[in-house]
């Protein structure tokens, strides 16, 4: 049987484009497309469908075409047209995807593992050309490309539609992922994950799930992000686009992976591809920006001297500005003081917190002005670094505009004391503690009088005048109202 595949696969490769449109008219398949399109088709057929009867057409096909030479033995090969020849020995080049290497000498053909497949038995999609391209995940290094951004085509009018991938993995790749070391129980860091975007060639695309999204490996399925529930009323709750890591349902061995997805159609085009990579932490982050990140303490200081050079167009000179040294995340003084290069203030955000929030929920949006900061713009502030180990008694700096810069320190709270030393009279604290200064005094004593000293000798006769009227006035005695101190404290000023 595997002599009979090998000689029906040399068949196909020789075929013209007529031979090959016979061969899938025959099975009721597809005819349109290009020429390696439709010997990849044909390909398929024989790989994973190639019965007694297409093995007979392939057969008599051959031998219509190469009637004379095919009784010769060891000539079907020196008539495959060159034209397939550059085809197919440039057709997937630089992928990683594990290859079946035929009996004929010099020829690399692929094994079909790794092309996509629209329903068990159908045919695949055509690649987008020019391809869909997928934006770099900074968590997420790729090491092979297992199977490029293929567009999910519906096979009917249904809404729920189901289209499976077959590929293997190499002994290489088999043996990366098993010496990977592990991110938590049951998750190593090198894996097999599977991505989803919009079909759109115009720019590189983010992750996005189609609607009612199920990923099937072999014969389980895979847990999908769910939604994040949303507080704010009328606002739908949104869900985290993000590889769907497949590894921990794979065989990892030379046998043959089934993945089959699983999604809403809705009018939307959708591509998928699958990626070998090894996921990164956020501290392997901050130890790779801390390498390559860091911006010299004197551009930073160029950097400020520009934000405060004098505006001849302006009528107001800028000779400083202020700098907090705590960060808008986390409301704590700064670590690793952190910026993006697009931004235009000078103000910094935490690394080390930025790059936790975004391993948990990526959103790359800068803290301070709200505007993207993506890890491949961020920069450490060698200056700001600087000034946080040289002052560590004050939360905020200011710039001036020679690139200089000066501390702010936080002004104490007076309105909580009175502005003048207090005296304390009637009292035998010499250590000058109050007592508490309550209507009857501590602990049912009487509290002690209160004179005040700053009022001059005037305004002394002129408040017990007015005091010695109103005992006229009342029938009964009145307490003399002195000053409007509380009992027992008075001014020494």
């Amino acid at each position: 049987m595997a002599a009979e595949l090998v000689e029906a696969k040399n068949m196909v490769m020789s075929f013209r484009v007529s031979d090959l449109q016979m061969l899938l008219g025959f099975v009721g398949r597809s005819k349109s497309g290009l020429k390696h399109e439709l010997v990849t088709r044909a390909l398929q057929l024989v790989q994973f469908d190639c019965s007694p009867e297409v093995f007979k057409k392939i057969k008599e096909l051959y031998e219509t075409r190469y009637a004379k030479k095919s009784s010769e033995p060891g000539q079907p090969q020196q008539h495959r047209p060159p034209e397939a020849l550059s085809i197919h020995s440039s057709y997937d080049r630089g992928s990683t995807v594990a290859r079946t290497s035929l009996s004929t000498p010099n020829i690399d053909y692929p094994a079909l593992y790794g092309k996509y497949l629209n329903g068990l038995g159908r045919l695949p999609p055509k690649v987008v050309k020019p391809e869909v391209r997928l934006v770099k995940l900074p968590f997420y290094t790729t090491l092979d490309e297992l199977l490029k951004p293929t567009e999910l085509v519906p096979q009917n009018n249904e809404k729920l539609q189901e289209s499976p991938c077959i590929f293997a993995l190499t002994p290489r790749q088999v043996e990366l992922i098993r010496n990977s070391r592990e991110l938590q129980a049951g998750v190593k860091s090198v894996q097999v994950v599977l991505r989803i975007c919009y079909t759109d060639t115009s720019s590189p695309q983010e992750d996005q799930y189609p609607p009612n999204i199920a990923v099937k490996v072999n014969h389980s399925y895979c847990s999908v992000p769910g939604y994040y529930p949303s507080n704010k009323p009328g606002v739908e709750p949104k869900r985290p686009c993000r590889p769907i890591n497949l590894t921990h349902l794979m065989y990892l061995s030379a046998a043959t992976n089934r993945i089959t997805v699983t999604w809403g159609n809705y009018g939307k085009s959708y591509s998928v591809g699958l990626y070998l990579v090894r996921q990164m932490t956020s501290a392997e982050l901050l130890q790779r920006l801390k390498t390559i990140g860091i911006k010299h303490p004197e551009l930073c200081k160029a950097l400020v001297k520009e934000k405060l050079r004098l505006d001849p167009d302006s009528e107001i000179a800028t000779t400083g500005v202020r700098v907090s040294l705590i960060c808008p995340l986390v409301k704590m003084r700064l670590s690793v003081p952190c910026r993006a290069e697009t931004c235009a203030h000078l103000q910094c955000f935490d690394a080390v917190f930025y790059l936790q929030m975004n391993e948990k929920k990526p959103t790359w949006m800068c803290p301070v002005c709200d505007k993207p900061a993506p890890y491949d713009q961020l920069i450490i502030d060698g200056l700001l670094s600087k000034i946080l180990t040289e002052c560590e008694d004050a939360d905020e700096i200011e710039y001036l505009v020679d690139g200089s810069w000066c501390p702010i320190k936080a002004e104490k709270e007076r309105s909580c004391s009175p502005q003048c030393p207090i005296l304390v009279l009637g009292s035998s604290d010499v250590n000058g503690l109050l007592p508490t200064p309550n209507g009857n005094g501590e602990n049912g004593k009487v509290a002690a009088d209160v004179v005040d000293l700053t009022l001059d000798s005037s305004s002394s006769e002129e408040e017990e005048e007015e005091d010695e009227e109103d005992e006229d006035d009342d029938d009964g005695p009145q307490p003399k109202r002195r000053c409007s101190y509380e009992k027992g404290l008075v001014s020494a000023c």
